[in-house]
């Protein structure tokens, strides 16, 4: 995967995508609201078994539990790792209210072993709607998300450059 001006280009194809609202950065921060550029790796997919069915994903994919949350605390040994409730510091729920996490590939941006404050949570994602910026991730289409995850296996490579 490519990420271009005009979009995300793979296989091929060219999807519209959204990126971070602070623009794309090569010294990405925790909270900075930036994408990180670089060469980064899909290193798996989640998936809400409620809302996509199983058996449309490839085999790999494993479903986020109601407990389910990435770690943001960047002074805690799980920074930027999945973790399970009760978790004391800071944290995002995976099974989120809103559709935007309903299928998640995240990148390995700082992943696994994670440097505090470079960065945490970089993920393929659902988009609210066309144009509207993320916290730093790459945002698309239900339809074109659903699209990578049946044809983005882990380790495929995503270039993110300014």
């Amino acid at each position: 995967m490519v990420l271009t001006p005009m979009g995300l280009r793979f296989m091929g194809r060219l999807f519209p995508v959204t990126i971070g609202r602070s623009g794309i950065r090569t010294d990405k921060r925790e909270g900075d609201g930036a994408t990180p550029a670089g060469v980064h790796h899909v290193i798996g997919l989640y998936f809400r078994p409620d809302r996509i069915a199983t058996e449309s994903l490839p085999h790999w994919a494993i479903p986020i539990r109601p407990e389910d949350r990435w770690c943001d605390a960047p002074t805690h040994p799980s920074y930027n790792h999945l973790v399970t409730r009760p978790f004391g510091p800071t944290q995002e729920r995976m099974r989120r209210a809103d559709p935007l996490y309903d299928l998640v590939l995240p990148l390995d941006w700082n992943w696994p072993d994670a440097v505090p404050d470079r960065g945490s949570g970089i993920f393929i994602h659902q988009w609210r709607r066309p144009g509207y910026p993320t916290a730093g991730c790459l945002a698309l289409s239900r339809r074109d998300l659903l699209f990578l995850a049946r044809n983005a296996p882990p380790g495929t490579r995503v270039m993110v450059s300014r």
